[in-house]
């Protein structure tokens, strides 16, 4: 069947093993249903009146002969679908129902008996057509999701046929042992080119049962965890929602919170995700050691660090060095981010050191202290180009001596130039990073259009409307 039809709804169908709460809660409103059966079925008209179809031949009884026809050059001309639905069958599947369609079909025809034969070009219309299918999975782990056509039926009324040919005054005889040849076809290939279609579908959906990644050093995994939770006016969807260090897919260390998204239907699509998810991400790129960074004096974009700086500050580091040394700073952080989600705010409590060195003539180093920090910051959110992407602004900083090599100093005189640099060089590296976004859970060739973000209490609220292209 049709691809954004059938990948919104039978997405809804598919789970993996069984997780109490998700990453990701992705919520398809009756608004994105309604979207997705227009452009389904808009689509199928294209698709059959694109296909081409076998030629039927065969015979039909006569009296005490045959009529053998030949039927050729079939091409649908025009089709109408009235009337069609979608309805959830919980925990089952999906039934889809198209009613009173109709079809026009240009074709060739050729009929002969052992008293006479005719051929021509001809036209039929075939209406009060009505196709009834049910799509299901395997509910279970116990292997990989698959999408069956587990039901189909397809029902046809009325076969007009105008024939052009030599013998006009046989038609009327000839059309009645046509009527049946195309009946059979209607009846035979219809289901069979609706499971075709699923299984192109099925294809395109395994994707979603393996890890995207994001960059070179993490990965994000979007299958399903549960089963679908299927209401009247919408489906809610749970995914893992978990990010982890490329390659290496470990247990996280956290345990995702249960949460529930509001009742709203003004958007086709609602994606949740929750402060487990950017939990997660924040313990993978510890791991990757993606908080690490090095400032040295040939780095800096601003000005040149060198211990003649630090000395004008600091005495001690003055007598320590004589003779200006540049100066190289060492960024980590000592603890996982701790991520916050609270209404209006998405906030990042970040534990780190920074090490300050003298590089010597030598090209070696020599540590001269070492400070922690505690840095609280926010993050904007924003989508584009399927990305969910990030601002980090830093909001407050805390400055204590750890250790030092130039005896004790009051560490307020640091803080003006520390924080200086933390705002011209960490600050727009991290920005970068963020820059390259998280890929969302994505069907192909559907895109999301006019995003809004809301930050609540435990989770990121991202609605949207979705545009399919073809």
């Amino acid at each position: 069947m049709v691809k954004i039809c059938c990948s919104l709804l039978l997405l809804s169908l598919l789970s993996g093993q069984l997780s109490a709460n998700p990453g990701l809660k992705v919520r398809i409103t009756q608004k994105g249903l309604e979207y997705a059966k227009e452009v389904g079925l808009e689509i199928l008209k294209q698709n059959m009146e694109r296909e081409r179809f076998p030629d039927l031949t065969g015979h039909e009884k006569f009296g005490l002969g045959n009529v053998k026809y030949n039927i050729s050059r079939i091409r649908v001309t025009a089709v109408e679908l009235p009337s069609a639905y979608i309805s959830l069958l919980p925990g089952s599947g999906i039934k889809l129902v198209i009613g009173n369609a109709s079809l026009t079909i240009d074709m060739n025809w050729n009929i002969r008996t052992w008293m006479f034969k005719d051929s021509g070009r001809g036209t039929v219309h075939i209406s009060k057509v009505f196709v009834t299918a049910i799509f299901s999975t395997p509910l279970d782990n116990t292997g990989p999701t698959s999408i069956s056509l587990t039901s189909c039926r397809t029902t046809s009324g009325d076969i007009d046929i105008k024939l052009n040919g030599k013998s006009g005054f046989l038609h009327n005889f000839f059309i009645k042992y046509l009527k049946k040849p195309i009946h059979r076809s209607l009846v035979t290939n219809s289901c069979p080119n609706i499971r075709a279609g699923i299984q192109l579908i099925d294809e395109n959906l395994q994707s979603l049962n393996v890890a995207m990644q994001i960059d070179d050093l993490a990965e994000v995994d979007y299958s399903l965890s549960s089963l679908p939770a299927v209401f009247r006016p919408f489906i809610d969807l749970d995914l893992k929602g978990i990010v982890f260090p490329a390659g290496n897919y470990t247990d996280s260390p956290y345990v995702p919170a249960s949460f529930t998204i509001p009742d709203q239907s003004d958007s086709m699509l609602y994606l949740a995700f929750s402060e487990y998810f950017f939990q997660t991400s924040s313990f993978a790129y510890y791991t990757t050691g993606a908080f690490n960074m090095t400032i040295a004096e040939e780095t800096c974009s601003y000005f040149n660090i060198n211990t003649e700086i630090f000395g004008t500050i600091i005495p001690e580091v003055a007598k320590y060095s004589v003779t200006p040394n540049p100066v190289m700073l060492k960024l980590m952080a000592t603890e996982v981010p701790i991520i916050s989600l609270e209404q209006d705010s998405f906030t990042v409590e970040i534990q780190g050191s920074m090490e300050v060195l003298a590089v010597l003539p030598d090209s070696t180093t020599q540590s001269l202290f070492t400070m922690n920090i505690a840095a609280n910051t926010s993050i904007s959110l924003n989508v584009f180009d399927q990305k969910l992407m990030g601002s980090l602004c830093l909001n407050r900083l805390q400055f204590s001596l750890a250790h030092s090599n130039v005896g004790s100093f009051e560490v307020l005189l640091l803080e003006n130039i520390l924080s200086y640099i933390l705002h011209t060089e960490v600050i727009p590296s991290a920005n970068a990073k963020l820059s390259k976004g998280f890929p969302l859970p994505n069907l192909a060739n559907v895109t999301l259009t006019r995003p809004h973000i809301t930050i609540v209490q435990g989770y990121v609220l991202i609605s949207t409307d979705v545009h399919y292209k073809h």
